[in-house]
């Protein structure tokens, strides 16, 4: 096998070959290309419809604030029965007796309203719970 070196080689030329100083009168050739037209500016205070339209915006922006607040504290305080009533059956570290210190009397009056059963309504539901035991023990 004959020895080859790279640098004694006949090399191919690439065809593609740039002009004398190109790079150096890149930026000025360009810049005299481009298009010397000014912006169009627009004052602001000439568009009369521009000034009303944000006028009439932050006036409704303004009346929309209070309505916001008002639904927003209302669905922050509010408790549904059901969740309340799911938080307190799942904790375990609250037993019936904490939940009757807490109780006031108005919640008393509220809790000792009569309830109006049927026979039939308290038959089903003694047919249907197989745990009667819990209810005398309770």
């Amino acid at each position: 096998m004959k020895e080859f070196k790279l640098e004694n080689s006949t090399k191919i030329e690439t065809g593609f070959k740039t002009p004398d100083h190109y790079f150096e009168k890149f930026s000025a050739e360009l810049l005299l290309k481009l298009p010397h037209n000014e912006p169009k500016v627009i004052p602001f205070f000439k568009r009369r419809n521009t000034i009303f339209m944000l006028v009439a915006a932050l006036f409704v922006i303004a009346l929309m604030i209070p309505i916001l607040n008002t639904t927003q504290v209302n669905t922050m305080t509010e408790l549904d029965e059901t969740t309340l009533e799911n938080y307190l059956s799942y904790q375990t570290n609250v037993n019936q007796y904490d939940l009757i210190n807490v109780l006031d009397a108005k919640d008393i009056d509220k809790i000792d309203a009569p309830v109006a059963l049927e026979e039939k309504t308290i038959e089903d539901i003694l047919v249907d719970n197989a745990n009667l035991e819990h209810f005398i023990i309770e």
